[in-house]
């Protein structure tokens, strides 16, 4: 990548003119001939290598001719491993079934690649095996290999897609995409949920670093290196026994939803959805991508996964893509009069493969054989769905290849972390290093004395970031990743090589003053959702780190910071108590790749100078989350493209702008419930160990009956009556127990206030808490409960009361706002029975809250 700054339009324009062909894609019989009209005004028909095969297209109808309606819909069927077991492949032959994130073979975190080459084995025999269910269609297993086979202990682990951006070389990722197509191979799996090509444009979002950069240029080209790395070339060794099948994913829009809201509203317009987030399809379906994944994310308030303009008219019919449409996590549900287990609008849609775990597959499946026959989804469009999946069955072999215990990789546990393997992750690691700052302190000779400090020094987990051997890659220690390179451990190699001296110390202390010191530091792991920032402040409200590096630097030691993050952040601090700063962004399990390039030889040579340029704007405040290349308004710290070489002068001084200004007026009521639950908050009741999610209105669990009541108009309120058999009771948390950041709620002096009325006094202590996420937990395990059974007893009964309860009072018990997964959750082991309303943040009401902490 250059400096310099081309426009994406004509990169586009031209781009486009190569890859559109001469003749028009086949229309669907009952296509609306208005959407294709609309479509072809911005939606091009690309020039796909891969073919349709008049011998393949034969097999499908020959196949399809012997299949009853609920085969076919089994081939629509997308369970996941936790959800079942070889027997139920044996009755239903589903057409594919998936590893989600933090899922394994056994449950168990640590199994062996014997382990999931045997579930493969099993499923698959049990999917050709046509005694109970009359089919011999082989399934196949997806899997989220987004940054090597990332799911598998000892696997390779590249960099994250955002340091992939910053390297900007094509050819390098081609390579990466075949080592990983191989390592998953090892494991008896064909099919890989790869590559992301989200465009992102609010760096907010937790899930920016899964794309390659804000601009869509670089994504475009990547696109089609990943998929030909994956899947082979179209001209040569397609799909052979060496390749997998890849899936481009997320369609369409999920970098560029409002606020950065992970699987929120993407208000583009139709032509900057194609410019700026469908290009990566351009450049991956043309190369032949044989899968898509449907995004999550609406477009103008419409979800994906139900929209049949973009997944039929422009996606399938316009732009010619003949391979299949799979669902995400249980994306279905989230479509309008849709639920997990009932969404014929997703079928008729575009939507060919359900991807339904969490135990919904069964009435899903039954659901969706009883539209058919009801008429609701048309006989044609499962059909299309069957023949789409077969293709893809049949150009991959998979009726001729080898079961998965018997396929040409399977098995060799020599290539899981190969040397060679680790080789190009630490070619990608060096490549993919951005120098912000450096005044003369990089590179370091290796023969001085080297402190190395932080809390991301020796720890391959935080290095490696989320999708990392777990779904958020939390809950790893360096010994989850054998053969791995942390940051400290490459640095030390090479030091003691020398001949210097290399000390490890996570706080900076020492006995001996170093000549140097290197503080690796940065955001702990995460994944979408947990992912979501409310702005960029980098520790905003603690700054650890900071204080390290400063308490090294008024020691008159030299300060190298290397940061670990998944997207830009607000450091001007950090940068300012640095003598220079590497943003290394979540280098993976080749931690040496660092040393490499900010060591010199023995000799003072120099190994490798920096390559990478950011692909991604980096702000100037807090704010500036929405910043990137060609805007209007464009005042960055640093520009898209910047990155510093050695010799280079540095551009950054020490006096960079510290202040927050924050418009704290701009903080507002925060709604939990005002008769129905405000997104992203859900309501869950629990009781001893069960809990369970308000989906009706009377729910019933162990010792909690529940109710929806009427204060001011119908079932504005709920009630619950606790029989004290068991401590239960109800908990307002955010979507899957995603993290929210509260902060300025707290800033602003906002106590949590909500209506109740007493049906008899308590009969026990009743608490109402908050929790937060700790690193290696989702689920809220830093709390703190406040004890209000006195508030209540001064209540009258059967009369709404207000209480309210000032955010401080759990803060300062060391609740993280920042991170909190539960504002509100109210609980008792005695009988009880109450009714709420109204819940909500109010600001600038702490002080006169019924507890204050002031």
């Amino acid at each position: 990548m250059k400096n310099t700054i081309i426009n994406h339009k004509s990169i586009i324009a031209s781009f486009m003119a190569m890859t559109v062909a001469a003749c028009g894609a086949d229309k669907s019989a009952d296509m609306d001939s208005s959407a294709a009209k609309d479509a072809s005004k911005i939606w091009p028909v690309l020039d796909i290598a891969v073919k349709k095969d008049d011998k393949i297209e034969r097999k499908i109808v020959e196949i399809m001719s012997t299949m009853t309606l609920e085969q076919k819909v089994a081939q629509m069927i997308q369970p996941e491993i936790r959800d079942i077991t070889v027997e139920d492949m044996r009755k239903y032959g589903f057409g594919s079934y998936l590893n989600g994130g933090g899922a394994f073979p056994n449950n168990n975190k640590h199994s062996t690649p014997a382990d999931w080459i045997k579930l493969a084995e099993d499923l698959y025999q049990a999917s050709v095996d046509d005694s109970v269910d009359g089919s011999n269609i082989p399934t196949i297993w997806g899997t989220d290999a987004v940054h090597g086979h990332n799911n598998v202990i000892g696997a390779t682990l590249f960099p994250h897609n955002i340091g992939l951006g910053a390297a900007n070389n094509p050819d390098l990722i081609e390579k990466i995409a075949n080592v990983t197509a191989t390592e998953v191979m090892v494991t008896g799996i064909d099919w890989v949920f790869a590559p992301t090509v989200a465009v992102v444009r609010d760096d907010r979002w937790g899930r920016t670093y899964e794309g390659y950069s804000e601009d869509p240029e670089i994504v475009r080209s990547y696109a089609a290196s990943i998929v030909k790395g994956l899947q082979g070339h179209a001209d040569k060794d397609f799909l052979s026994n060496d390749r997998v099948i890849s899936t481009v994913k997320h369609f369409v829009g999920d970098g560029g939803t409002e606020k950065g809201d992970d699987q929120g509203d993407n208000i583009a317009s139709e032509q900057d959805l194609f410019d700026i987030h469908a290009q990566g399809y351009v450049g991956g379906l043309s190369a032949g991508a044989q899968s898509v994944m449907a995004s999550f994310n609406s477009w103008h308030g419409d979800k994906i996964h139900g929209n049949k303009y973009l997944l039929t008219n422009v996606l399938k019919d316009q732009m010619g893509f003949d391979g299949f449409v799979v669902g995400d996590w249980n994306g279905h549900g989230q479509v309008k009069d849709c639920t997990n287990d009932n969404c014929p609008q997703a079928v008729n849609a575009g939507l060919d493969i359900f991807m339904v775990p969490t135990g919904a597959w069964k009435p899903l499946y039954e659901n969706t054989v009883q539209q058919v026959k009801d008429g609701v989804i048309k006989m044609s469009r499962i059909d299309d769905a069957v023949a789409r999946i077969l293709r893809v069955k049949l150009r991959a072999d998979l009726f001729n290849k080898p079961s998965p215990a018997k396929r040409q990789f399977s098995g060799k546990l020599e290539l899981i972390g190969a040397k060679a393997h680790r080789e190009v992750a630490r070619q990608a690691v060096q490549e993919s290093l951005v120098l912000l700052k450096n005044k003369n302190v990089l590179p370091i000779k290796p023969t001085g004395h080297i402190l190395v400090a932080g809390n991301g020094a020796d720890n391959i987990g935080k290095q490696s970031g989320g999708w990392s051997i777990t779904w958020q890659g939390t809950n790893n220690t360096n010994a989850d990743f054998p053969g791995g390179t942390s940051i400290y451990q490459g640095i030390a190699d090479q030091v003691k090589a020398a001949g210097g001296k290399v000390t490890l110390s996570e706080d900076g202390s020492f006995s001996t003053k170093p000549d140097v010191a290197v503080v690796v530091f940065g955001e702990d792991p995460y994944a979408e959702g947990h992912g979501d920032r409310e702005n960029l402040d980098y520790q905003r409200g603690e700054k650890t780190d900071l204080a390290l590096l400063k308490k090294l630097k008024a020691q008159g030691i030299p300060v190298v910071s290397i940061f670990l993050s998944g997207r830009p952040m607000w450091v001007n601090a950090e940068l300012n108590a640095s003598d220079a700063f590497v943003a290394a962004w979540l280098p993976g399990s080749e931690g040496q790749g660092v040393a490499d390039v900010i060591l010199t030889n023995a000799d003072g040579s120099i190994q490798n100078n920096f390559k990478g340029k950011l692909s991604y704007t980096w702000p100037k405040s807090p704010d500036q989350a929405v910043i990137n290349r060609f805007d209007e308004n464009y005042d960055p710290l640093l520009p898209y493209g910047f990155g510093l070489t050695y010799g280079d002068e540095n551009v950054l001084s020490d006096a960079l702008n510290e202040t927050v200004e924050r418009d704290l007026s701009k903080v507002t009521t925060r709604t939990l419930f005002n008769g129905s639950m405000q997104k992203p908050w859900l309501l869950w009741l629990f009781s001893g160990d069960k809990e369970m999610e308000v989906n009706s209105n009377t729910h019933s669990i162990g010792a909690l009956a529940y109710r929806t009541v009427d204060k001011v108009v119908q079932e504005d309120a709920r009630q619950i009556t606790l029989d004290g058999s068991e401590r239960a009771g109800l908990r307002i948390a955010s979507k899957s127990h995603f993290r929210e950041d509260l902060r300025s709620d707290l800033e602003v002096k906002s106590a949590l206030h909500f209506q109740i009325k007493l049906s008899e006094k308590p009969a026990a202590k009743v608490s109402l808490a908050m929790s937060c996420a700790s690193e290696g937990d989702t689920q809220g395990s830093c709390g703190s409960s406040i004890d209000i059974t006195s508030q209540l007893n001064a209540l009258p009964i059967n009369e709404w009361q207000s209480i309210s309860i000032d955010m401080a009072c759990y803060a300062n018990t060391g609740i993280r706002m920042a991170d909190l997964v539960v504002p509100f959750e109210l609980s008792s082991k005695g009988k009880l029975k109450l009714s709420l309303a109204e819940v909500k943040f109010e600001p600038n009401t702490a002080a006169q809250a019924t507890i204050s902490c002031q």
